[in-house]
């Protein structure tokens, strides 16, 4: 009880927090625009997940695209706060100051969507090319790739959720035939995973991590109906391998969100390849 309190304390804090960022940033667009004759320019995102998993009072149901406004010094601030970056909220931080509508809560958006907003916001402050070092497969060398974000394809939401305006989803899993309802992970989720892998390495002074349980504790809702956490924690890690692998490749498959690969070309042994672009310090730093 005294933890839904919080989140209820904490979601009037953001509510308030954003009423009053809105109303500095409306002075300070006023300002650019009456006093410098500069409008910051504002972008039209596509929505990876189009709206379909928020109730009809949430101000992104049926949402197929967003607003931003373009990067700015200020959000360079945020992108250098030490703080921000330790507590591990800086991409969170940056989404809610580019959006316009600032009633979205951007801890609460899908994963995929605040990828998709990330991609949008990095072109606007720096450009679409990004360059990234790449480990060649064919010959294990290593050269320089630069990878064009605008043409980065949207993968948007196919799946039919469980109910229309939620985040919940089935699959049957292969070898022990249970049906299992999930969620697509947010960025709250995000982060709390970040900060709990954290808290146990430094606790147990562990060199690997919990990384598969972890996703899918935060993924699954129920199991055959089964909405017991601790129930649920235990079938996890008793799992079959072959229901697991399955359940994480239909959610991978069907996550809506931003397709971060790109073909590049060996420079060493001109072999083609399609890879994962890195997210390394030069995406929002490109001087790093």
């Amino acid at each position: 009880m005294t933890s839904k309190r919080n989140d209820i304390f904490n979601e009037e804090q953001e509510s308030q927090r954003a009423r009053v960022q809105a109303q500095q940033q409306g002075m300070a667009h006023d300002i650019m625009r009456d006093e410098f004759g500069f409008e910051i320019p504002v972008e039209l995102v596509p929505l990876p997940s189009q709206g379909k998993i928020f109730p009809e009072d949430h101000p992104l149901h049926g949402k197929p695209s967003l607003e931003i406004t373009a990067m700015t010094a200020r959000e360079e601030d945020i992108l250098t706060s030490r703080a921000l970056i330790k507590k591990g909220t800086v991409i969170t931080e940056l989404l809610r100051s580019c959006l316009v509508d600032k009633r979205i809560q951007p801890k609460h958006m899908l994963s995929g969507d605040r990828n998709a907003l990330m991609v949008a916001i990095r072109i606007t402050g720096y450009g679409q090319a990004y360059s990234a070092d790449i480990s060649c497969e064919g010959c294990g060398e290593t050269s320089p790739a630069t990878f064009d974000l605008a043409q980065l394809p949207i993968r948007a939401l196919e799946l039919d959720p469980v109910d229309l305006g939620t985040n919940l989803f089935e699959f049957k899993l292969p070898r022990t035939k249970m049906t299992v309802q999930f969620a697509f992970l947010t960025g709250n989720d995000e982060e709390t995973l970040l900060a709990e892998s954290e808290r146990r390495k430094k606790k147990l002074r562990l060199k690997t991590d919990n990384f598969v349980t972890s996703r899918l504790e935060k993924c699954i809702v129920s199991v055959n109906g089964i909405t017991d956490r601790t129930k649920i924690s235990h079938f996890i890690r008793k799992m079959p391998a072959m229901d697991s692998r399955a359940l994480r490749k239909f959610i991978d498959d069907h996550e809506p969100g931003v397709e971060m690969k790109q073909w590049v070309k060996c420079e060493h042994c001109g072999e083609d390849q399609l890879v994962s672009m890195p997210i390394g310090a030069s995406f929002f730093w490109p001087d790093a």
